[in-house]
């Protein structure tokens, strides 16, 4: 049977964030905590080894594959940052046409650094991901 590997631990998010290798990853990653902290008013938690994920929600596929997942979140990695948004919203891509430097795929959208886009616009991407998520896969 298959199990999920990114799950919700127990794990330091400061602690993740200071192992960081890169003072400037750091920085921003200090800057995404914030952002995502005050945006969506939830305390940050580990999934798995690099994500901070905030909320969360269960959901079930057809296929009857099921699992827990945070609402949104992030993951500073060595060649980009990982901002994680729910799947299938199509609001999405509107708003992502204004958001700034950025590319994207499927559940990510990657960015350099925090200064390359439009904090309004994440928080309205954070905003738009938390209802879109909560509206699909209400709480049992």
């Amino acid at each position: 049977m298959y199990e999920l590997k990114t799950k919700e631990n127990d794990h330091s998010v400061i602690s993740f964030i200071e192992s960081v290798e890169s003072p400037k990853k750091r920085d921003e990653a200090y800057k995404l905590l914030d952002i995502f902290t005050e945006t969506t008013g939830y305390q940050a938690k580990m999934w798995g080894p690099s994500i901070i994920g905030f909320g969360s929600y269960h959901y079930k596929y057809e296929s009857g594959h099921d699992g827990d997942a945070p609402l949104v979140g992030f993951s500073p990695r060595k060649a980009k940052i990982s901002l994680y948004f729910a799947t299938g919203d199509t609001e999405r891509e509107a708003l992502l046409k204004d958001f700034g430097k950025h590319t994207s795929g499927k559940a990510c959208v990657y960015i350099n650094k925090v200064d390359d886009i439009d904090t309004e616009i994440l928080k309205a991407l954070i905003h738009q991901s938390v209802a879109f998520l909560k509206e699909r896969y209400p709480a049992r």
